[in-house]
């Protein structure tokens, strides 16, 4: 059986970041328990050394050998708490996986995440990114983040408002490095309110001949268009959408728009829009070409891979030159979603 907390001098890190960038961590702890977290914090506060927290380290850029304690919330178990004429209640631990997850709600009945499935990573990784996908957003279904803050120096339960949710952030990714989360309650539905009009739903069910989707059917699609469009880390590393689509005021958006004709932009609000970050890249010419042992995905421009032997600061400096000629030939700034463990 597995100790609570497992601690590991100079570990290796390269399994641990779906990139598979070789780097070392002078220490790794992996935490089973909200004690033995306490207790990993306890042994950096000793070492005076930082901590870094990962997931699955799917949405990372190691950028080199860390001279820190990298943490591995390892907790599991997923509780339902209550439910209404209308929702469900359910909390998570933070090292369940994040698709896994997703499958167990919708068999228990309860809605809402569908759109969300086969996302790479962990329950207490995805408010820290607030993901979203496919036209959801977490923070719609978030209650409350159950975190061990380290100024506080115990665990405290944070609600969604508090939590200060934006487009992929919240305050945990401002933050870094103060709230190690251990648990994530969500709100779910008992009658599915589908989202349909993004990115070529509507059309994956057409092609699989389902006419009155279910919340289940909604997630198989997803599936197959992820499937499609990402590539595998396990065969080809990488960290899935590497660039935020920009924001814009609507104004400038349509300025960009009548400009380029072809640019996909998406309405957010009364006042803002949201492109498309890989159709900018692509239209620099982006799409497929590499440079030394990193590149860019061949069917997705958004995706930026490690053919093999590449550091985080190879794929790093591949980022910026993109986005400088973005920059260059559009005015508009993009901007990295993974996180930089430096």
């Amino acid at each position: 059986m597995a100790t609570e907390l497992e601690l590991v001098e100079r570990a290796d890190l390269r399994a641990l970041n779906s990139f598979g960038v070789s780097a070392r961590a002078r220490w790794l702890a992996r935490a089973r328990s909200r004690d033995a977290v306490a207790r990993a914090l306890e042994h950096a506060q000793r070492l005076r050394l930082p901590v870094h927290v990962l997931g699955a380290g799917s949405n990372v850029v190691i950028a080199g050998d860390l001279d820190a304690l990298v943490l591995l919330p390892e907790l599991r178990g997923v509780e339902w708490l209550c439910a209404d004429g209308q929702g469900m209640r359910v909390r998570a631990a933070a090292g369940e996986n994040w698709h896994e997850f997703v499958q167990a709600t919708l068999a228990h009945g309860a809605c809402g995440l569908e759109n969300l499935a086969l996302i790479p990573g962990t329950v207490g990784a995805a408010p820290i990114q607030n993901i979203g996908a496919y036209g959801v957003e977490l923070e719609r279904f978030v209650v409350a983040v159950e975190a061990f803050d380290r100024i506080a120096g115990r665990c405290l339960r944070i609600d969604a408002a508090a939590c200060d949710f934006r487009y992929r952030d919240s305050r945990f990714k401002r933050e870094d490095g103060r709230h190690i989360i251990v648990a994530v309650e969500f709100a779910l539905l008992r009658q599915a309110e589908l989202v349909l009009d993004y990115a070529g739903v509507r059309e994956e069910l057409a092609s699989s001949g389902v006419a009155r989707p279910t919340a289940a059917d909604i997630m198989h699609a997803v599936c197959a268009i992820r499937r499609r469009k990402l590539p595998d880390p396990a065969r080809i590393g990488n960290a899935g959408s590497f660039f935020k689509n920009p924001l814009l005021a609507s104004a400038q958006a349509q300025v960009l728009r009548e400009r380029h004709p072809g640019l996909p932009v998406y309405p957010v609000g009364p006042d803002q829009a949201k492109l498309a970050a890989g159709w900018l890249i692509e239209q620099c010419g982006w799409k497929g070409r590499r440079a030394g042992n990193v590149g860019v995905h061949e069917a997705h421009a958004l995706v930026l891979v490690n053919h093999g032997g590449a550091s985080g600061a190879d794929i790093l400096a591949l980022a910026a030159v993109i986005a400088a000629d973005v920059r260059t030939r559009f005015g508009v700034t993009l901007e990295i979603e993974p996180r930089i463990l430096r």
